[in-house]
């Protein structure tokens, strides 16, 4: 308890230090940018480098923010744990490795970091030890492994231009449709799992619910977004934007989608996560790099809300995260109903809530944009199919019928929890219309037929209202989904990515190692090399050993080859 309430002080003192310093450097324009060189081999130097401007140091008070949130509502959480020490500094690894990567302006460094939350990442997700939570972290470190060795070979290739400070090579043209930019581009889809990275994600619900809040919802699932925006001058207008935008928005949907069929409350909100993920990468890949980030921070808020809220339920409900086996918890769990509505109105985009402000002005501006038509309904359809879930996820759990045993014991009266709840709900309030002020100076022209700017409001109000109405009669009616077996399937499950990520790649994998382990390992490999060189050295030296006996007879016989030899020769 105490190391919570410490943790949460220090962080909480960083995050308002750093919000202080962004709004700063924000009204002057001035950018910090410290460097120390480490190594120097012939034209190029290894450098360990800082930026401190106000982007790196908005970012930077939100994740502190968020985790001393989290940090305090892991003391009321995870109070049973024998081990919550150890729990608490592996958190705290994780912001340490965030903070790395988003100070780091040199791709070098930033290994450090993205390294760094690969492997807290893998931690945190096997941290309950058992079979399904080993699988969920094989795969998490696995996918994010392939980010790793893309940001390897841009190290690598990025050697060419003389150093690693990425800054000074962005927007040069130096960048544009370079195999750099190829690497960084995979490495920034493995970490914000976009197709086809992303079944990690729902997989990495494994972990502790407060891990869910911090980590796989609004600051190490946003690294991949984050390090985009820091290469979105050399992105603009070139072939990899386009690919981009098709992949973001196919993500967007696909998690929309599956989101629908899901019953765990966990995997609904990072389905939730993902296609909000999709959302910031298609903006981004449109050229609108500030409302990327826009959104980014707003979604961070009250995603991590959704997600306290979703830990506050499961922990009073005896630790069942199915919403089938919830229901009508609106009267036993006010405050952390309140606060689950807040945030999924946020999430809806319901007007003057943070994600409003954030989600409303990235429809409209990638509406203005060149948009084609299948990105254009992929938008409108994810945009319904958000609150479609939403709504679904309020039948089911806060509003529906009471599914609960009838001696359940449910309050809120945990303050560890409720009071970092509390917190975050202020941002999912104000966070969007504080942040739209700050970031932008001047207001966006929006020019917009009547029917673009009313399709949002419009899509919306069908979703919200599919989403209950739908699961109101289907209490009356038999199951139709059992009728269409296996399109349900291949909907509800992400379009088969986590079978094709694990099952798909797994035996032809081991197959591959098999044939090579028995033709070559334990084949010609071992003949000519291995036990055959130790064979033929035993035999040589047992030869050896007879010569070296001191026997007369072995002399001789030397003495008479070399003489023979010799005779030869003459």
């Amino acid at each position: 308890m105490k190391m919570a309430v410490s943790s949460m002080v220090f962080l909480l003192g960083m995050a308002i230090l750093g919000i202080w310093s962004s709004l700063g450097l924000l009204k002057t324009g001035c950018c910090y940018f410290m460097e120390w060189e480490l190594v120097s081999l012939n034209s190029v130097s290894i450098e360990m480098s800082l930026i401190f401007d106000w982007m790196s140091l908005m970012f930077l008070s939100f994740v502190c923010l968020i985790s001393s949130m989290v940090l305090y509502y892991s003391g009321g959480y995870m109070s049973g744990d024998s081990n919550i020490n150890r729990f608490l500094y592996i958190v705290l690894g994780f912001v340490a490795s965030m903070l790395m990567l988003i100070l780091s302006p040199n791709l070098v460094s930033i290994l450090l970091g993205w390294d760094g939350l690969g492997l807290v990442s893998y931690a945190l997700v096997i941290y309950y030890q058992n079979e399904k939570s080993a699988a969920a972290g094989m795969l998490t470190a696995l996918s994010n492994r392939v980010g790793d060795v893309a940001i390897l070979l841009s190290i690598a290739f990025m050697m060419d231009l003389g150093g690693w400070n990425f800054f000074f090579y962005v927007g040069s043209g130096s960048l544009e449709n370079s195999l750099v930019l190829w690497l960084v581009v995979i490495a920034a889809m493995t970490k914000s799992a976009q197709i086809p990275f992303s079944a990690w994600l729902p997989a990495a619900m494994a972990a502790p619910t407060p891990v869910s809040a911090l980590v796989h919802s609004s600051t190490l699932v946003t690294a991949g977004v984050y390090l985009l925006i820091r290469f979105s001058p050399s992105l603009t207008g070139t072939l990899i934007s386009d690919i981009l935008l098709l992949i973001g928005c196919t993500t967007m949907f696909m998690a929309g989608l599956g989101a629908n069929f899901e019953t765990d409350l966990k995997k609904i909100i990072a389905l939730s996560t993902l296609s909000q993920l999709g959302v910031m990468v298609s903006i981004l890949s449109l050229g609108g790099a500030m409302l990327a980030f826009f959104h980014l921070l707003t979604h961070a808020l009250f995603k991590a809300l959704l997600f306290m809220c979703a830990g506050s339920i499961i922990h009073n409900v005896g630790g069942t995260q199915d919403i089938r086996n919830m229901g009508n918890l609106v009267s036993s769990l006010p405050l952390s109903v309140m606060c689950i509505n807040l945030a999924n109105l946020s999430l809806c985009g319901i007007p003057f809530l943070a994600g409003f402000y954030s989600k409303d002005l990235v429809l409209e501006v990638a509406f203005m944009g060149p948009l084609n038509v299948v990105c254009l309904l992929m938008y409108w359809l994810a945009t319904g199919l958000t609150v479609c879930y939403s709504f679904r996820l309020v039948y089911y759990s806060l509003s529906g019928s009471w599914n609960l045993s009838c001696c359940s014991c449910v309050s809120d009266e945990d303050t560890l929890m409720s009071t970092p709840m509390g917190v975050l709900s202020l941002g999912a309030v104000m966070s969007g219309a504080a942040l739209s002020w700050l970031i932008f100076p001047a207001c966006f022209m929006i020019c917009l037929t009547p029917f673009f700017k009313l399709s949002v409001l419009f899509v919306t109000l069908v979703g919200g209202t599919i989403g209950y109405v739908l699961n109101l009669v289907s209490e009356s009616c038999n199951l139709k989904s059992l009728k269409s077996y296996h399109k349900t399937v291949f909907f509800g499950s992400m379009w088969f990515l986590p079978f094709l990520s694990t099952l798909g790649l797994v035996p032809s994998g081991l197959f591959l190692g098999s044939l090579f382990h028995q033709i070559s390992d334990s084949g010609w490999s071992e003949y000519y090399g291995g036990q055959g060189v130790y064979y033929n050295l035993e035999s040589f030296s047992k030869v050896l050993q007879v010569i070296q006996e001191n026997s007369i007879k072995i002399y001789l016989l030397v003495m008479l080859v070399w003489m023979v030899g010799l005779s030869l020769m003459i």
